[in-house]
């Protein structure tokens, strides 16, 4: 896809604003039946399953416009903190995967934050240079490769999301979650696009975009990817990349 791709500027102006006010829309409907309600189980169940598949058709056009950004042409050379850029991924992510806690972030002011995550089972830590220190690249791509990480360990998770940011020269992202793992003869197809893993706590499947589009920036970005995992152990990804 490229820049001037018709349909993919379709889903991007088009579409994704009126879904994201049919989702917010159904969600203020529920959050207000002690002043609009009582609603009856039917009422109830159709603002439920409105919700459920607004979410989900939202969830899989941002696959889709993940997919066009991580082809987009030159990077955009930038110094920023990875803690800004950490906060708006996790937020970002947050309100796609786990709604509930995505309003539970958004309410909270800087001081709070922290607590909201953890929780939720959001861990973070960051520590090396880049804890305080600026990092040179572009934040946007960046931005990006956390979000689909963060997504990709919350939508697999039991109950514990873990993300580490390191690193002296290279940034060093590390995600892990709790969840089934991944067993090691579907190992080689994680990062193919289309491939999904069956999420076997019911959870949300996507279009199989997230991991690759995550892959293909980091090569791009002249950097590494890693994934350890196994059947029922969990995985961790862990992404390095230099400086631009």
């Amino acid at each position: 896809m490229t820049r001037k791709d018709p349909l993919v500027d379709l889903l991007i102006h088009d579409l994704t604003g009126p879904l994201s006010i049919v989702l917010a829309s159904v969600n203020s409907l529920l959050n207000k039946e002690d002043k609009l309600g009582p609603y009856n189980e039917y009422q109830k169940d159709t603002l439920k399953r409105a919700q459920r598949n607004a979410e989900k058709a939202k969830a899989l056009l941002l696959e889709i416009i993940e997919v066009y950004r991580s082809e987009e042409g030159l990077f955009r050379k930038d110094q920023f903190l990875i803690s800004d850029v950490l906060k708006e991924a996790l937020i970002d992510a947050v309100e796609v995967v786990a709604p509930a806690i995505g309003e539970e972030l958004a309410r909270a002011d800087d001081d709070s934050f922290g607590e909201v995550l953890v929780r939720n089972g959001i861990l973070i830590e960051v520590c090396g240079r880049y804890g305080e220190s600026f990092f040179t690249h572009d934040p946007k791509k960046i931005r990006q490769i956390l979000r689909n990480l963060i997504s990709n360990a919350l939508k697999y998770r039991k109950s514990t999301m873990k993300l580490k940011i390191a690193g002296d020269l290279d940034l060093v992202i590390s995600v892990e979650d709790d969840g089934q793992g991944i067993p090691e003869e579907k190992q080689d197809y994680i990062f193919k696009r289309f491939f999904n893993l069956k999420n076997k706590k019911g959870g949300p499947e996507g279009l199989g975009f997230g991991l690759s589009c995550v892959k293909n920036l980091v090569e791009r970005m002249r950097g590494e990817i890693s994934l350890k995992s196994g059947e029922g152990a969990g995985s961790c990804f862990t992404v390095r990349i230099p400086p631009l």
